[in-house]
């Protein structure tokens, strides 16, 4: 069996009320992350995901390189975010119960990264239960640590854009890869996984309705997605 667990970033989006409607349909939990900026901006969307029962964490205000930031700077991108997520919850009327937290880019900051790391902690996020990711690099890299919500398996969907090249076809291929460059092969038997994918308008308005093509895929393989649980 393959067990997967779903999460989406960059919400909210004008089509993340189709993927919602999607996942609910075939009752499949998942972490969104928010960034700020575009909740603002698709604010009924927002709402429309918390009031089905998704998750919705932290993906920082404006999307940038932690690595790139000040001090000063990525405590206020954090912050920004956690008075826009705690805004929409109570407009939405849903307990916040969970507050997962999601590196753009998943840059966790250079040299900062071990401050940001501590900075998390002690403000309460909550890291997603990972100990049945058995890969090697996951403690390698420190992730059974961090606190904050990597990855195992990325659809990089968000390549696929007029003119670059990158298309369906190439999902498709990361999907059946069985020696991918980063992450772990998705469709290994008994493997566990934290999928990363994204609610893009551009990407759907090149494929519509990626998201269903792709997880409709890994259904047909047998991956069974599963709700968080968090630490």
């Amino acid at each position: 069996m393959i067990k997967a667990l779903l999460t989406i970033d960059d919400v909210s989006s004008k089509n993340t009320p189709a993927i919602v409607d999607y996942l609910c349909e075939k009752n499949i939990p998942a972490i969104m992350f928010a960034v700020g900026q575009l909740a603002l901006a698709n604010p009924e969307e927002m709402i429309y995901a918390l009031q089905h029962g998704f998750v919705v964490g932290n993906h920082s205000y404006s999307h940038p390189n932690f690595s790139s930031l000040s001090e000063a700077e990525w405590k206020k991108e954090i912050d920004d975010n956690e008075k826009v997520l705690n805004d929409f919850y109570a407009k939405a009327g849903v307990e916040r119960r969970f507050r997962p937290f999601r590196f753009p880019y998943g840059d966790k900051g250079g040299d900062n990264k071990d401050a940001i790391q501590d900075y998390l902690r002690k403000q309460g996020f909550n890291k997603v239960k990972d100990t049945q990711l058995d890969y090697p690099w996951w403690s390698e890299m420190g992730l059974d640590k961090d606190i904050d919500t990597f990855w195992t398996f990325d659809f990089a969907e968000y390549n696929i854009r007029e003119g670059s090249g990158f298309t369906l076809d190439d999902v498709m291929k990361r999907i059946y890869d069985k020696e991918p460059g980063s992450g772990a092969a998705l469709l290994t038997e008994n493997s566990n996984h934290f999928l990363l994918l994204h609610a893009h308008d551009e990407t759907d308005a090149l494929v519509p309705g990626y998201y269903r093509i792709f997880i409709e895929e890994l259904l047909k393989n047998g991956v069974t997605f599963v709700a968080p649980e968090f630490i």
